[in-house]
């Protein structure tokens, strides 16, 4: 292949031109760059992309094919099996050699080892590089080997790590073939709903790209974070960075956001105590994709084994109530219902909805993961995994199975005046915060004035907190 040949750069999970280090190495090639992004329902399996992450891909492609034409560039769109459609582009554009940013979990890293297999057979050279995150899974262990279990030594042992690495130069001009391969239209791929159009919710309350990116970022290092520490709990104030999304798709990165925290802290702008406590959180991201890394079945068995064999129940019925946020107990119906709204919701309220799930009803914690894989923006495989692994009690160092999360109680102390709920919940809006969290315990007069008829106009608890919390109790027993 000669130095003019064209390279391809396929985009993944990192849609972005800003520290985009495998963007930046085809480029400093100095050959042509032809950019590509397939859309490959074939290789994951059950974790091709949920509903709500098809709106945000839409939308996060559509920003990224315009910032790359005010570079000069295009972006080339495929559907289908990438272990197919890239040799064939290869071969298409003459490329000498391919570049892409890793990714983590198992049946990511065995197709791109078999693809690089594959490509390298046809002495096409591949460049892969570590856009994803701070530092690689293999590269934090413990002092006798072997990776963490534990998050806060696992922490710990990350800040220990040494600089994090700069972030590489911003790409403003690519310069490209002077013809580009035939490419789909986003339209041509449907991803966004129609009849219904179930997500213009999201319209109101997301920008998906990597401006929308930076600019929550901005936006949250501008007053939020001040805050973080306590705020990061209550979801009925604007206490978190909301950067999920962006970070799932790659919009921004975490060593991006690293560096911009630092600064900020070092000019005395953020406060130590809270800005480490936001890095924490990007900590606990590179936590969960160390854990699917080295435990590949982790999105199928818990990892802990004992788990294997605790007796869920499955009920269509109960799970569907759930899911609609029509469980009676008003802080887990809000989050439900934020989800569906928003595909999103608040990261306490997370864990207030998964403990309900997997201890109140005692329903199989792949079920809440694999409705959040298709309700949520930011449905991050790592993320979704870890956690739920996490508030089921199964998962690395997971809550203990025994500590139950009393719905009530967490919405009285996140949510005293009852705002999250009357947003989410709007049939007991009227209801004053005395009652808010538990409607069943007000007086006839004050449901009548609300408007609120139990088991008519909003539901009766379906499951009585007292005996729910000794069934899981009793079901805990009989695995330990």
């Amino acid at each position: 292949m000669s130095s003019t040949s064209p390279v391809l750069f396929w985009f993944r999970q990192d849609l972005r031109l800003d520290d985009n280090p495998a963007l930046r190495a085809a480029i400093d090639t100095g050959q042509p760059v032809v950019p590509v992004f397939v859309l490959d329902d074939v290789t994951p399996g059950d974790m091709a992309y949920g509903s709500a992450s098809r709106w945000w891909l839409h939308k996060s492609l559509d920003s990224l094919g315009e910032q790359l034409k005010s570079a000069g560039s295009t972006l080339v769109l495929r559907r289908g099996d990438a272990k197919e459609i890239i040799p064939k582009l290869v071969q298409e554009i003459g490329a000498s050699q391919v570049f892409w940013n890793r990714r983590y979990a198992k049946w990511q890293v065995e197709a791109d080892k078999a693809l690089k297999k594959s490509l390298e057979d046809d002495e096409i050279r591949v460049t892969s590089c570590n856009g994803r995150l701070l530092y690689e899974p293999w590269d934090i262990e413990t002092k006798s080997g072997g990776p963490y279990r534990v998050f806060t030594p696992f922490w710990k042992a990350l800040k220990s790590q040494g600089n994090v690495r700069d972030t590489v130069t911003a790409i403003r001009k690519i310069d490209g073939p002077s013809r580009y391969p035939a490419t789909d239209t986003l339209s041509d791929w449907a991803l966004l709903p129609t009849k219904p159009n179930w997500a213009k919710g999201f319209e109101e309350v997301w920008e998906p790209g990597e401006k929308g990116a930076m600019s929550a970022l901005r936006n949250f290092l501008d007053g939020p974070v001040d805050s973080y520490k306590d705020d990061r709990n209550r979801p009925d104030r604007n206490g978190t960075s909301r950067l999920s999304p962006h970070l799932h798709f790659g919009e921004i990165s975490p060593v991006q956001i690293w560096h911009l925290v630092r600064n900020k802290i070092s000019a005395g702008e953020v406060p130590d105590s809270q800005g480490d406590v936001f890095l924490s959180e990007i900590a606990w991201r590179e936590f969960s994709y160390s854990l699917i890394y080295f435990n590949p079945e982790m999105h199928k068995k818990e990892l802990m084994e004992k788990f294997r064999d605790f007796p869920w129940e499955h009920s269509e019925k109960k799970l569907e109530a759930w899911k609609k946020g029509q469980t009676g107990y008003p802080i887990v119906d809000a989050g439900m219902r934020q989800l569906w709204r928003e595909g999103w919701m608040h990261n306490r309220i997370r864990m207030v909805v998964g403990s309900f799930l997997v201890k109140h009803l005692l329903l199989d914690w792949r079920d809440g993961m694999m409705w959040f894989w298709d309700t949520l923006v930011d449905a991050d495989e790592a993320n979704n995994t870890a956690s739920w692994q996490w508030i089921a009690g199964c998962g690395a160092d997971a809550a203990p199975y025994f500590r139950i999360f009393n719905p009530m109680t967490q919405g009285e102390r996140f949510d005293p005046d009852g705002d999250y709920v009357r947003k989410y919940v709007e049939e007991l809006r009227d209801l004053p915060a005395k009652h808010i969290h538990t409607p069943w315990d007000a007086p006839k007069d004050v449901l009548k004035k609300a408007g609120v008829e139990l088991g008519r106009t909003y539901p009766e608890p379906m499951v009585d907190h007292k005996q729910a919390r000794q069934n899981a109790l009793d079901a805990y027993q009989s695995i330990k």
